[in-house]
């Protein structure tokens, strides 16, 4: 027995934080829920859509108001969040139960998350993973036409992919109303939002009004020359994702 209790040890001292799901609740998507105390400046920014992903392989997405991508460790009692542009966030952190976190953003402030598990191990299958959110990194120049249509694309497929998440995943409900969009989602379908209610991080997203402008225009344009078929189900999520899929061909 003795070689098999060095083994399991070997691999238990082996696993790092980031890496392993058996010894670290860490690794999943978590979800904004509430804070505590008094936030500061960006943190206000937070809402049901914030989240955080951690993905086993140490690599994570936020959007906590601004989208951040990089890697991530667990260091004693804080999370550690390394951002592709080399900047480093720690925050101190408490996890009262596997599926809740707490992190402590700035003094006096904490808010708590509420985990799921992650969409897919295929990145580009998660909805939640860079390459479907690629729309949310926001313009360092002005974009041409072909740029504009690009992220129009890539945030149907993060759409597309988040619905598919619901389903696979038989989620009850999620989030339509939070994550920042130009297209308002109905029970029974969707429509282009005036510019005047367009969400203002949605607009931060662009390099200038005109090209958020230029978007709503593409947009108007496919709903009101081109056909959506809305299919035929009683899933709500099968009709959306089908539907969002329509968006990306026009979109091509």
């Amino acid at each position: 027995m003795k070689p098999l209790f060095y083994v399991a040890a070997a691999l238990l001292l082996s696993a790092s934080p980031g890496c392993s799901l058996l010894v670290n609740p860490l690794p999943k998507l978590w979800f904004y829920t509430y804070g505590t105390g008094t936030p500061n400046g960006k943190d206000s920014l937070l809402s049901p859509a914030s989240f955080l992903e951690l993905r086993p392989d140490g690599s994570y997405t936020r959007d906590f108001g601004a989208f951040e991508y990089g890697t991530w460790i667990k260091k004693d009692n804080q999370l550690i969040l390394t951002s592709h542009d080399h900047s480093k966030s720690t925050f101190p952190l408490n996890m009262p139960s596997p599926g809740e976190m707490q992190l402590t953003l700035a003094a006096g402030y904490t808010v708590n998350f509420e985990s799921k598990a992650i969409p897919s191990m295929k990145q580009k299958n998660d909805p939640f993973s860079l390459p479907n959110n690629r729309w949310r990194i926001r313009a360092t120049h002005k974009e041409s036409d072909t740029e504009i249509r690009q992220r129009l694309f890539n945030h149907c497929q993060f759409w597309e992919y988040y619905f598919r998440w619901a389903m696979d995943k038989e989620l009850n409900s999620v989030d339509v109303r939070s994550t920042p969009t130009p297209i308002k989602i109905y029970g029974n379908g969707f429509a282009l939002k005036p510019t005047e209610d367009l969400p203002p991080e949605w607009v931060s997203f662009f390099y200038d009004a005109d090209d958020c402008r230029k978007a709503s225009e593409m947009i108007k344009e496919i709903f009101q020359h081109k056909t959506i078929a809305w299919a035929q189900t009683d899933s709500k999520y099968k009709m959306f994702l089908a539907a969002f899929q329509q968006l990306e061909n026009y979109l091509r």
